[in-house]
């Protein structure tokens, strides 16, 4: 939620400082021009957003993994490392109530340490030390060096002064002491509020770890070869569903028998998700690359009937009449009316097909695929290989992101008359 209330705050003061000093400054006229409220034609991606946008999910990212490329003074709160002391009350039978004092250091993960040297002290309870990693809890036997023991009741009552029982805790300036039920002392640090490696790597580890799969590659396998076989799984599972896809969506609109026929089926199958299907489809095609382009064919063939379909329903009817008025033929109809005027829908269904199909391949490649990005997510998430995790779902982005720019200038090239009636 803080992550979230910073992108909240961080979106409205930069949208407030373009709007009243960027624009105001470069007396952009043309933005004061009059449009009416609800004309797509008329908005523009602001390039300065895009970039805005960008810079502050990698500020962010920077600062909740202490990254170095962001600004120490930017960096949200760290975990605690150093030496950390807490005091303990003990009671035992036939002894005065004693207290000791436990230093606990606190050392970065991956990182080798000793327990501090600490004075025993005189009372029967002895001063204790330990050492626990950052982000992690450990044990303090508190018990095992003082006088008396748990065989004497040995038990503690109190931590910093503040009472404590089994099950209780007590927060400290260094973190929470804690007691087990079974009355044993446990202590965490204070965790900041910035992530784990494990759990979410700063921005320079994925880049190095991209740059030592790149030279290096992944089980054998380059990191070229892995987004190649990603990529021609995506391209060939997309190529059949939208060959496919597209006629039986012609047919669907032009045909009350084809409509009433399939109109069923795919209403039925465009809500299942492609995940469901992969023991039905390891079960049919095996688990060869047969199986996983069938897999992405099935998550593209809908989405590519349903944009065919809605492109005829939103020709123009005036548009055909006219055809008919002068002379033209079915043939002529589909040729020169229905189909330009349906590929603006098919080219938007192709984009939401291809994105659906890049979602999927991840899911595809977990059925015993030895090369693709999904592979190389999966095969790192078991070990906790988080930094190829994020590195593989960059990528993944980066070129579903290039891919949908293509079809955007193909669609512009193609479909000129988009949005023109």
């Amino acid at each position: 939620m803080i992550v979230f209330g910073l992108y909240i705050a961080i979106f409205v003061a930069s949208w407030l400082l373009v709007k009243l000093l960027v624009h105001r400054a470069l007396n952009d006229f043309t933005a004061r021009k009059t449009v009416t409220f609800g004309d797509e034609s008329a908005v523009r991606p602001s390039r300065i957003a895009s970039v805005v946008s960008i810079l502050t999910i990698f500020l962010l990212w920077g600062a909740f993994t202490g990254s170095t490329w962001v600004p120490k003074f930017l960096h949200a709160p760290g975990p605690f490392v150093g030496d950390a002391s807490f005091t303990y009350t003990a009671e035992a039978e036939g002894v005065a109530p004693d207290e000791a004092t436990v230093t606990v250091r606190v050392f970065p993960v991956g990182e080798e340490t000793e327990d501090p040297e600490v004075d025993p002290g005189d009372g029967w309870a002895k001063n204790d030390s330990a050492s626990v990693g950052a982000w992690r809890s450990g044990l303090v036997r508190v018990d095992q060096n003082d006088a008396q023991g748990r065989d004497e009741g040995h038990r503690v009552v109190a931590v910093n002064g503040q009472p404590i029982a089994p099950g209780g805790e007590v927060i400290t300036d260094y973190g929470r002491v804690g007691m087990s039920p079974k009355g044993t002392l446990t202590f965490e640090p204070a965790k900041g509020w910035q992530m784990e490696p494990i759990w979410l790597p700063a921005p320079e580890a994925v880049l190095a770890r991209l740059a030592e799969i790149s030279r290096d590659g992944y089980r054998d396998s380059t990191l070229w070869e892995h987004l190649g076989w990603s990529l021609f799984r995506v391209i060939a599972g997309f190529f059949f569903g939208a060959l496919i896809g597209i006629p039986l969506g012609y047919a669907m609109g032009l045909s009350d028998w084809f409509r009433g026929w399939f109109d069923p089926i795919v209403e039925f199958m465009r809500p299942v998700p492609p995940l469901a299907l992969i023991p039905l489809v390891i079960i049919w095609a095996g688990i060869g690359e047969t199986g996983k382009i069938i897999l992405l064919f099935l998550a593209a063939l809908w989405i590519m009937a349903i944009a065919a379909r809605s492109g005829v329903s939103g020709v123009k009817i005036s548009k055909v009449h006219a055809a008919y008025s002068l002379g033209a033929s079915k043939v002529q109809i589909l040729r020169h009316v229905i189909i330009p005027n349906s590929l603006p829908d098919i080219f938007t269904g192709a984009r939401v097909a291809m994105g659906v199909c890049w979602g999927t391949v991840v899911a595809a490649e977990l059925v015993a695929a030895e090369k693709g990005a999904g592979m190389m997510i999966m095969v790192a998430s078991k070990f906790q290989l988080t930094d190829i995790v994020i590195m593989g779902i960059i990528l993944i982005g980066v070129i579903g992101f290039g891919i949908d720019m293509l079809m955007r200038l193909a669609e512009r090239k193609l479909v000129p008359w988009k949005g023109r009636g």
